[in-house]
């Protein structure tokens, strides 16, 4: 058996998951020109093919799959063997991925889902690209659709609406002002709809979505926001009913194979419970 040490399975791990060298290179820190070398004697030790490489990036054989599997196991076993071998000094980290709004709403109740005595760390990744959980990027995902790989496990939370809000304060002359994010950033339904329904008033853009919050509190303009965000500021009022074409449904994801660990049994219920007694609000029913 070849001797490979566990650094190059760990920068084979992180080239896998973010589809590139370029990606992969300031979390290893090593330069994506020696991550590529080092990607090659890989493939050259083991003798087989683990990318298909092309000019947008690196995408997984069939082999290199299958490799990305054990070495998920390998490091799973290496963060239980650290916290073991530490003594207890560094409690177990659970992995907690989520979009803006939700994270403004758990950090909001961050009493609810991190309690003196919890023998666990939390550690949460806030973005609006989805986190690949089958990649153990994160452990537990917040999601706005029910998952189709089959290693994940998924319960639904509820409704999430959405509405087009203003200031109460408003300027008339300025209420057909809207604000959006770049088209770039527009990743999800409801950051694209201003672009699409009302492209010719939007005057200001942000590159992120939670400016878009604090923009509208100050009578910048109009902005689509989740109504659990736009509803919980009294100097906020809605421009018309929820808008149907952006309701959607929202799920608690987290990988089957690590659904029973405890530290992650306990935050999963404790982020479902936090959800579920906001479901009117989520809903704007």
């Amino acid at each position: 058996m070849k001797n490979i040490g566990w650094d190059t399975y760990a920068a084979f791990l992180e080239v896998a998951r973010r589809g590139g060298l370029s990606a992969a290179a300031p979390v290893t820190g090593l330069s994506p020109a020696t991550l590529g070398r080092r990607m090659l004697d890989l493939e050259a030790e083991i003798g087989v093919a683990l990318f298909l490489r092309s000019r947008t990036g690196y995408r997984l054989t069939s082999d290199g799959e299958l490799l990305l599997a054990q070495c998920l196991e390998m490091e799973a076993t290496a963060r239980r063997i650290e916290d073991w071998t530490s003594g207890g000094q560094h409690a177990p980290l659970v992995r907690m991925a989520c979009g803006t709004w939700m994270a403004w709403h758990f950090t909001r109740h961050w009493g609810s889902l991190s309690q003196p005595g919890d023998r666990f760390r939390i550690d949460l990744i806030i973005g609006e690209q989805r986190a690949s959980l089958a990649h153990r990027e994160s452990d537990i995902g917040i999601r706005a659709f029910e998952p189709r790989e089959g290693n994940l496990a998924a319960a639904k939370l509820g409704d999430v609406a959405y509405a087009a809000y203003q200031s109460r304060a408003l300027a008339a002359e300025l209420s057909d002002r809207w604000v959006a994010v770049a088209e770039e950033a527009a990743v999800s339904a409801y950051l694209r709809y201003p672009r699409e329904h009302h492209a010719s008033q939007v005057i200001i853009t942000v590159n992120r979505p939670r400016s878009l919050l604090d923009l509208v509190l100050s009578g910048a303009g109009v902005a689509v926001l989740p109504c659990f965000v736009g509803d919980q500021h009294e100097e906020l009022v809605r421009r018309g009913a929820p808008i149907d074409e952006l309701r959607h449904s929202q799920w608690i994801v987290m990988n089957n194979d690590d659904r029973h660990r405890r530290e992650i049994r306990v935050l999963v219920d404790r982020l479902t419970m936090l959800v579920r007694e906001w479901t009117g609000l989520f809903s704007a029913r």
